[in-house]
């Protein structure tokens, strides 16, 4: 079932419009009396994830009993201070943190011949579907997973199922997933609503699904003139139809199309959000189709301290560094430590640029032997740039001292690519 599509590429949708939306969906409902919301977390609060929760919140509230379970996939759990900042007004008692490693239900499996014909035959593993438990076990009336839709380097376009089976997923689906997006090229997958992951996650949600009262609340959020974020798409629904429909004005608002390569591009990551190389190589994912070979890539990253959110995988980031799919394959074959942990061996893959170009990171939290031992080139935060760089929100062409370059503000946001990449 459909309960609305709205929005344009000229569209801005403010909070008014969206709680009326919002009370149409809870009406077609039935005015659900056991709510278990699934918001992303901290790192994507551009999403205006957080404002649709709150005005979930407040109209729940008096009559229903809600529960609310960020996403976080393999990140950190959120600190108190994140969560008031992104969920103002929401009591603390109502939040779950999900253990991606623990507390979990398996629902089924994905075949292995599956995985096969959708990779090419590149793979032929079988793909475990766990969830955590309390999805199956808390009798709910509704279940609303709520995000936004934008380009991804593992799905093409993230949300819809994905913050289902990877948000508050279990180990075996996000580390398999993770690496059939990789192997399969993330290059081919970016910006586009069908992928072999999207395909694995639509085999999930038609034979595993059906028990569950699953909905999905999905915006599409985009840059005035101004620079600032505005949400130009709502689309809602139990299906497949509020993705697609979505997808559409993704691609439209949200992938970024060049002229030509750049040949020197900067990224500028904000410390609140960006605080690991795991979040922070959105940088190198989301730029490398727009890249010139023999380009140089400077991210500004004052935040980051770590490699990987979670323990486990920094040391497998340490260890083999990102030095190209050859060696992050041979290592897989050769290595049970990376070969039991697939999604790092994706972020391996995706955070290499093949040689293509190079990446200069200035991080504020790691030292150049950290940094130059994963393989990427180091340079000290320039103060001065990164002040006023962190003060400029859009993205465009900019210059410096008579030299151009290409700067994005936050990688998260789009997909900036060639013409004639994206076309490929």
């Amino acid at each position: 079932m459909d309960y609305f599509e709205q929005g344009s590429p000229d569209s801005v949708i403010d909070e008014k419009q969206a709680g009326s939306l919002i009370d149409d969906m809870l009406a077609a409902m039935g005015n659900p009396r056991r709510v278990l919301l699934l918001p992303p977390d901290y790192t994507r609060r551009y999403s205006w994830a957080g404002t649709m929760t709150g005005l979930l919140y407040d109209r729940l509230k008096d009559y229903a009993y809600i529960e609310i379970m960020p996403a976080l996939g393999t990140h950190a759990p959120m600190s108190d201070k994140e969560r008031r900042q992104m969920f103002p007004g929401i009591p603390a008692d109502l939040f779950q943190v999900h253990n991606w490693r623990d507390n979990l239900v398996r629902l089924g499996e994905v075949p292995g011949t599956f995985v096969r014909e959708i990779t090419a035959g590149k793979l032929d593993y079988p793909v475990a579907c766990e969830v955590n438990r309390r999805l199956a076990d808390g009798n709910w009336d509704r279940i609303i997973s709520i995000g936004q839709l934008v380009p991804h380097e593992v799905v093409g376009i993230a949300n819809h199922a994905k913050n289902v089976f990877v948000g508050v997923g279990g180990q075996d689906t996000i580390n398999k997933t993770h690496f059939i997006g990789a192997v399969c090229g993330m290059e081919s997958v970016m910006g586009r609503p069908e992928s072999p992951v999207r395909s694995v996650f639509r085999y999930m949600s038609s034979r595993f699904l059906g028990n569950l009262p699953l909905s999905y609340l999905l915006t599409v959020r985009t840059t005035d003139a101004a620079g600032n974020a505005v949400t130009c798409g709502l689309y809602a629904g139990d299906d497949d139809n509020c993705f697609l429909n979505g997808a559409g004005l993704c691609r439209e608002v949200n992938v970024c199309l060049l002229d030509k390569p750049i040949t020197r591009a900067v990224v500028y990551l904000d410390p609140d959000s960006y605080k690991s190389a795991w979040l922070g190589n959105k940088a190198i994912y989301r730029m490398r189709m727009a890249m010139a070979d023999g380009g140089e890539l400077t991210i500004l990253a004052p935040g980051v301290s770590t490699f990987g959110e979670d323990p486990q995988i920094d040391r497998l980031i340490r260890k083999y560094g990102y030095r190209g799919t050859e060696y992050v394959l041979a290592a897989v074959g050769d290595n049970q430590d990376l070969a039991g942990n697939l999604s790092a061996a994706a972020h391996l893959i995706h955070g290499s640029t093949e040689g293509r170009f190079k990446v200069t990171l200035c991080a504020g939290g790691l030292s150049r032997q950290e940094v130059e031992s994963v393989g990427f080139d180091y340079r000290e935060l320039d103060d001065g740039l990164t002040g006023m760089l962190s003060k400029d929100t859009g993205y465009g062409w900019r210059e410096m001292d008579n030299t151009p370059f290409y700067y994005v503000s936050d990688p998260g946001r789009s997909l900036w690519t060639t013409r004639q990449r994206f076309a490929l």
